[in-house]
């Protein structure tokens, strides 16, 4: 079975119609199924496969989804309990994944056209789904709240960080708004809290070489070829801290937090640098980081208008 074409003949001459493709499996709740291909072999029917290679999901549940319709094929129909295994098919199937944690914060879409969303994102909630988080991240946030099963991020920011995230709405388009990040063309400012440092002559551009750190998605400064490029100015200060302009002119994991804390300046509230904390169950929300994605500006690769937005959100020196 193709899952990208479908037969038939024309009403003039009767030559085949080009391959028709296949919309995506629709969202359900604003997440979207789970694909495989299926591998050679000789299960008898599909759903014997998906309970030997899929082992901890329990057999009754895989059995209470292929009832429930949750597990379709290419063309979106669905896989009964006696289906008869066909190697190469391609299938999805729809999660239901336990209770997560509200996060009791809201982002706001500050613009939306046909080709992009720009939404400003409060601090504590994830961009994508990751780890614990599936409902509780601003992608499925938005694709509820929106409607458009296409969204998708261009760029990312921390889940610690508040502040601006470009969306793209068509997938066709997507590639142009990457390249504004890829090739430096997109100017991103942030706004961050964190302690003085006499021994700094500021403004400057910070470069180092950031490679992963000894413990899980951290980061650290090594020896080499800088990969890492960030400016840094001091714009206030008050009580021994000051508030910075930073300007990441690349775009490597965690590179703010990780050139401040590198120069003795770790952004207040951080739980990463210089030193990892244990991840609290509950998230201290009285304590965000001070860290805000600013503002954001670029010429519209495809409209060629140019864009500029700013953020609400605002870090603050400590009461």
């Amino acid at each position: 079975m193709s899952p990208t074409a479908s037969g038939g003949c024309n009403a003039h001459g009767g030559s085949m119609r080009p391959p028709e493709p296949v919309a995506p499996p629709a969202t359900r709740d604003g997440v979207g199924p789970s694909c495989t291909v299926l591998p050679d072999g000789a299960w008898p029917t599909i759903a014997d496969f998906l309970i030997e290679r899929f082992a901890r999901v329990a057999a009754s549940e895989w059995r209470a989804r292929l009832q429930r319709g949750d597990v379709i094929d290419a063309l979106g129909q669905p896989v009964r309990d006696d289906s008869p295994y066909a190697p190469h098919l391609k299938i999805y199937y729809y999660r239901d994944p336990p209770p997560e944690p509200v996060i009791p914060f809201e982002e706001e879409v500050l613009f939306q056209d046909d080709l992009i969303v720009v939404a400003d994102k409060p601090h504590f909630l994830p961009v994508i789904p990751s780890g614990r988080y599936l409902q509780q991240t601003l992608l499925v946030r938005l694709k509820r709240k929106l409607g458009i099963d296409t969204l998708a991020p261009v760029h990312r920011i921390d889940r610690d960080t508040a502040g601006l995230v470009l969306f793209t709405v068509r997938p066709v388009a997507r590639g142009a708004y990457q390249g504004l990040f890829r090739d430096r063309v997109a100017v991103k400012r942030y706004e961050a809290i964190a302690p003085l440092n006499p021994l700094l002559s500021l403004p400057m551009t910070h470069r180092s070489r950031l490679v992963e750190g000894d413990s899980f998605m951290t980061m650290r400064e090594a020896a080499g070829e800088p990969n890492a490029e960030t400016v840094i100015e001091l714009i206030e200060s008050c009580g021994g801290l000051g508030r910075y302009g930073l300007q990441p002119l690349s775009g490597r994991r965690h590179q703010l937090r990780a050139h401040m804390a590198a120069l003795g300046m770790p952004i207040l509230n951080d739980g990463i640098y210089p030193q990892l904390l244990p991840e609290l169950a509950v998230p201290n929300y009285g304590l965000p980081l001070q860290l805000v994605a600013r503002s954001l500006a670029f010429t519209d690769p495809v409209s060629g208008e140019a864009r500029a937005f700013e953020s609400r959100y605002r870090v603050s020196f400590p009461a």
